[in-house]
């Protein structure tokens, strides 16, 4: 078989690389795993490499598999010999044979995350440490960090020796790390650390695994880690058949451990290395890639290269500036109800975003048009548990005899209310014919309830009771607010501080969104009005067919997918790039580097839109378009209003500007006064008050004021078009 046939000249030079180091730059869409699996069956075929002495890395068991499947149909036969899998399997099978010979039998146990953290708590409890403080999940990622970069817990402890915290989760660290060693387990990091340990204890084993491999690969080598790379190194380091595929420019999981100067550096450890760039994309058009190429180069932290393709020309790229950001996912469901007439199919159109809590306002607008869609790599806004959580506070606040939401919230924050004392309470509800909530206002009645329990049970009690005096005498978002934190529900999430945690507050702060859209849509709607809105959004159908649904997901989640059509929304400063990168260099060529892979996921038409005003995390913000778009040149891309080249393109903005009106006339008194708004004007704002102007600045066509209100409110910043504010009378 010819396997050269096909390839281009980069490709064909990749596939036949003689000896020695290769590293191959692969651009998005440049054709790298045909690349890989070419070469390695050219190898096998044509060089007579036996299968055995060959070790293929990739990082998924997805992109194992699929690699397994294109050799094997290239050589026509079985590969069984050949070791391919990811990093982690790759090490068990090592640790199967020989983790004797550092203490373990080989029998161990590999911990998933449920074990590890039981095994965590037992380490907080023998270290009579605050469980509040010390949370499982948070220690378990900390560690999890501190083996990626290799650091042992003595070099821990006595780096932070000063600083009480950190030292005890040090501590805690060594601890876990004797746990596991006494139960024969590892966690899956230290699959890899073991490995380590194992090579450095017995040179005798690592020669035996350097002589085999002959010829060592591995896929997305940008991604990894420092101890991914040092495992790496000491396999290839007899043969120096090292053979690596990756992209600086979608090095994007830095917040993983991924370390970008693996590859940016890897001719340095591995002199005379050959470098091979794969710069023809099979994937967009030429429009598409020259956006991509020019937003990228804006970074000096990558290798110089530029991808090309043969492809059409293709549409420009549009950049649609829309009035908010409720306008913005209409805007998005227009474009796909029109495509949609013109030929294209649900599934061939992706929505990329920054955080999860953006999918929120595309999900409401595509249930009320009709659009199926499907979320990748998270679950729809309404059915994280964290929303269902808020709902379920808010459902029995306003119904005390609904026991389902009862149930689902009396332990959430843990109060020590456990299954079996809810088991005594359900039951006794049921034989006096009344509900859960209203047997626990009578705690003494029910029988074989420890005094514990009543305690806790009467603090719960306690806070609903509160709630539901106090729910008719504040507006919605400002109660939802009261119940988070009478609750402890954020302080809890707080606590934790990891990216589970953070991703939680982050999607409930947009909860907090929700409220303020539902009460500027109706100033005179109560919780009743706005469960009823809510519940109408999220009893979806859940039967219906994901084949053929459009896909929403983060740009995160999109590495390694492709679409005909991408919408990437949000683009804001701010918000992409993410604010905590706006004053670090290093984070904002990673957010370059992630725009860069959003861009490249698009096949045939992409659209970039960003709202002038954003209400996110429950904040309503004047936002300015992204850097990155600002980083396009003017030639490459249009709006709706000038392409022409999606057929009837008129910008579909009746009801926009008809929903535009009504809100303003809802929220906004005595428009006629608005011009005699000056610095040092009183005015009533709906919610906050009376506050006084103290700032007031061109924007666009508008005003932004700044309104210093009383304590805790403070200084607000509001667009004077759409502030629900008027003039106090005599000022």
């Amino acid at each position: 078989m010819d396997y050269i046939s096909g390839l281009n000249d980069r490709q064909k030079e990749a596939v036949l690389h003689p000896e020695g180091p290769l590293l191959i730059l692969a651009g998005a869409g440049s054709g790298k795993t045909r690349v890989l699996t070419h070469r390695i069956a050219y190898l096998i075929e044509e060089r007579k490499i036996f299968p055995g002495n060959i070790l293929a890395i990739t990082f998924t068991n997805k992109a194992a598999n699929e690699m397994k499947e294109r050799v094997a149909e290239l050589l026509g036969g079985d590969i069984g010999y050949i070791w391919m899998g990811t990093f982690h399997s790759i090490c068990v099978r090592i640790l199967r044979q020989d983790i004797d010979k550092i203490g373990y039998d080989r029998s161990f146990s590999i911990y998933d995350r449920d074990d590890q953290i039981t095994l965590m708590k037992e380490c907080i409890k023998e270290q009579n440490l605050n469980k509040d403080i010390y949370k499982e999940r948070s220690i378990l990622g900390n560690i999890s960090s501190l083996k990626d970069a290799m650091i042992s817990p003595d070099t821990y402890i006595n780096q932070n020796y000063n600083d009480y915290y950190r030292r005890n989760v040090g501590e805690l660290y060594a601890l876990y790390q004797k746990k596991l060693k006494q139960n024969n387990a590892l966690d899956f990091d230290d699959l890899i650390i073991k490995t380590l340990e194992l090579f450095r204890a017995d040179p005798m084993v690592l020669d035996y695994y350097q002589k085999k491999f002959k010829y060592i690969f591995v896929d997305e080598f940008q991604d990894t880690n420092k101890s991914q790379y040092e495992l790496i190194r000491l396999l290839a380091d007899k043969h120096k058949n090292l053979c690596v595929v990756g992209d600086d420019d979608q090095s994007i999981y830095k917040f993983r451990g991924a370390d970008i100067t693996n590859i940016l550096n890897f001719e340095k450890d591995f002199p005379n290395t050959k470098i091979i760039k794969l710069e023809q994309n099979y994937r967009s058009t030429k429009n598409i890639l020259n956006v991509a190429n020019h937003v990228i180069k804006n970074n000096s932290e990558r290798k110089d290269k530029s991808l090309w393709t043969d492809n059409e020309e293709g549409n420009l790229v549009v950049v649609e500036t829309l009035p908010d950001s409720q306008e913005e996912a209409y805007f998005v469901a227009n474009m796909i109800e029109k495509l949609m007439v013109e030929g294209y199919k649900p599934s061939d159109f992706a929505i990329l975003y920054r955080t999860n809590a953006q999918s929120r306002t595309f999900e409401e607008v595509f249930i009320k048009r009709g659009i199926p869609y499907k979320i990748v790599g998270g679950l729809r806004f309404y059915d994280r548990k964290e929303i269902k959580d808020i709902l379920a506070y808010l459902k029995l606040i306003q119904n005390p005899v609904d026991d389902i939401s009862l149930k689902r919230i009396i332990n959430v924050p843990k109060r020590g209310i456990g299954n079996a004392t809810m088991g005594k309470i359900e039951q006794y509800a049921n034989e006096v014919g009344e509900s859960i909530y209203s047997v626990l206002q009578k705690l003494d009645d029910i029988p074989d309830l420890s005094t514990r329990a009543k305690n806790s049970i009467k603090g719960f009690v306690e806070i609903v009771n509160n709630l539901m005096r106090i729910k008719e005498q504040m507006s919605i978002k400002d109660f939802i607010e009261e119940v988070l934190k009478e609750t402890n529900y954020i302080k809890e999430l707080e606590k934790q501080d990891d990216i589970e945690s953070r991703t939680r507050l982050e999607n409930i702060r947009e909860f907090i969104s929700v409220a303020v859209d539902f009460e500027v849509k109706n100033p005179e709607g109560n919780l009743e009005d706005f469960l009823a809105t809510v519940s109408l959004l999220s009893d979806v159908d859940k039967t219906e067919d994901l084949k053929n649904t459009a896909t929403m997901l983060t740009v995160h989640s999109a590495k390694g997918l492709e679409f005909p059509v991408v919408f990437l929304v949000g683009m804001e400063e701010g918000l992409f790039p993410i604010f905590r990168a706006l004053d670090n260099e290093s984070e904002l060529e990673e957010e370059r580097r992630l725009c860069y892979v959003a861009i490249t996921r698009a096949q045939k038409l992409l659209f970039i839109t960003h709202a002038k005003i954003r209400t996110i995390y429950g904040n309503t913000s004047y936002s300015l378009p992204s850097r990155f778009i600002d980083e396009i040149p003017k030639n490459l891309i249009t709006t709706t209003e000038e392409s022409s080249n999606l057929g009837n393109n008129k910008r579909r903005l009746v009801n926009i500007v008809d929903r535009t009106k009504r809100r303003k006339n809802n929220t906004v008194k005595s428009q006629e006064n608005k011009d005699k708004v000056q610095v040092g004007t009183k005015v009533n704002h709906k919610k906050w008050g009376i506050g006084t102007v103290v700032q007031i600045k061109n924007k666009d066509e508008d005003k932004e004021l700044v309104i210093a209100f009383n304590e805790p409110i403070g200084l607000k910043r509001l667009l004077l078009s759409i502030a629900p504010i008027e003039i106090v009378k005599g000022d």
